[in-house]
């Protein structure tokens, strides 16, 4: 906490990950070891056998409830667990991408059919025995399947590992609906200082997802329907990088809920929320409990807990539903010490986090769910 003195207040709008059973690898083209490398991949659901798992986990009658699971915080204690908690992940640093290959900016795309993109939605996932949710969003990639939010909306560094039966949710409805489907995640892609020391510099992780799925009644049983790739459905949004603080405004989006410092909730996590364009700053913070140097800071912002890795975007256009990504929510801060948060931040989205992008773009998924 930065002291009070500074009169400004720091807090997390999502959270840290916790202990989770073991993973098992995932065919990656580009999965080759390297020591120099700054990205590192964790695999999630890697075969039929697991999506069908994670699928079984948030049917329908679960994600009815979804919207009160917790939103939790970083820094917040291990979630009780009665899986076994000593094996480690199988994540492995890989081959990093060409450096002029990462620096590219990428543009959005438009769904398959329809005339407006739904990118933006709710992911949910395990600690143990209890359920949680962050804000995320479809990013384009060649793989068309990859979904931007904050690194700690999907790995804790603290006991390096990955959430378990995370799932991406575009365009939620407000009883669990999944209109748009449900993705399951097939390998986390971030930043390997994240999984190495938790720094919120680099709390941003590109998360690859296999084809989705709907359910659809049958013989009085619920069964799976794939419904094709996330980027076909939804569309994807664009991502820019190295773009100077200061020198452009952008629009966040996210489902905040969580409790405002005066401990009052003007949000419920039902609604997409967005803050009327802003403008942003380069900043430095003496944050010792999230190792945190450096990033780009957009005010004013009331986004509470739940908000955490819904995207900032540049260029928005309302009418088609897209934009181009230059950041995600990381942290909420309340800079006057008053009774709401005032600005949120994220990391600066620079030519590394282009690495971790094309890393994710490049994972392959399972051809058939079903």
């Amino acid at each position: 906490m930065i002291p009070r003195a500074r009169h400004v207040a720091l807090a997390a709008l999502s959270s840290a990950l916790l202990v989770l059973s073991a993973l098992t690898g995932i065919a990656d083209a580009t999965a080759n070891r390297a020591a120099n490398s700054k990205v590192y991949a964790v695999p999630l659901a890697t075969t039929q056998a697991d999506v069908k798992r994670v699928a079984e986990h948030w049917k329908p009658d679960r994600l009815k409830v979804a919207d009160n699971y917790s939103p939790a915080t970083p820094g917040a204690k291990a979630a009780p667990t009665s899986e076994p908690q000593t094996a480690t992940d199988q994540g492995n640093p890989v081959a990093a991408i060409r450096r002029t290959l990462a620096a590219q900016s990428v543009a959005s795309a438009m769904p398959r059919k329809g005339k407006m993109a739904t990118t933006m939605g709710k992911v949910y996932f395990r600690f143990g025995n209890k359920e949680y949710w962050c804000s995320a969003s479809a990013v384009a990639a060649r793989n068309r399947s990859v979904v931007a939010t904050a690194a700690h909306c999907a790995y804790d560094s603290r006991q390096a590992r990955a959430a378990d039966s995370w799932i991406f949710v575009p365009d939620p409805g407000p009883n669990g609906e999944a209109s748009k489907g449900i993705y399951v995640g097939a390998a986390i892609s971030m930043h390997e200082d994240w999984s190495g020391k938790g720094d919120y510099d680099y709390d941003y992780a590109f998360v690859t997802v296999h084809r989705g799925f709907t359910w659809t009644k049958k013989n009085g049983s619920y069964v799976l329907k794939d419904i094709g790739r996330l980027q076909d459905n939804v569309g994807g949004q664009g991502l820019e990088l190295n773009k100077k603080p200061g020198t452009y405004s952008a629009v966040p989006f996210g489902y905040p809920a969580g409790m405002q410092p005066d401990r009052s909730r003007p949000f419920n996590g039902k609604k997409l929320r967005f803050c009327i364009k802003r403008t942003t700053t380069q900043w430095a913070a003496v944050a010792p409990a999230f190792d945190l140097q450096k990033g780009v800071q957009l005010q004013p912002c009331d986004f509470s807990h739940g908000a955490s890795g819904g995207p900032w975007l540049i260029g928005w256009n309302e009418n088609r539903g897209l934009g181009t990504l230059v950041g995600v929510n990381s942290l909420t801060w309340n800079r006057d010490a008053q009774g709401w948060y005032d600005a949120v931040s994220s990391p600066y989205f620079d030519t590394t986090t282009g690495e971790v992008y094309r890393h994710a773009a490049s994972v392959r998924t399972i051809s058939q769910i079903t």
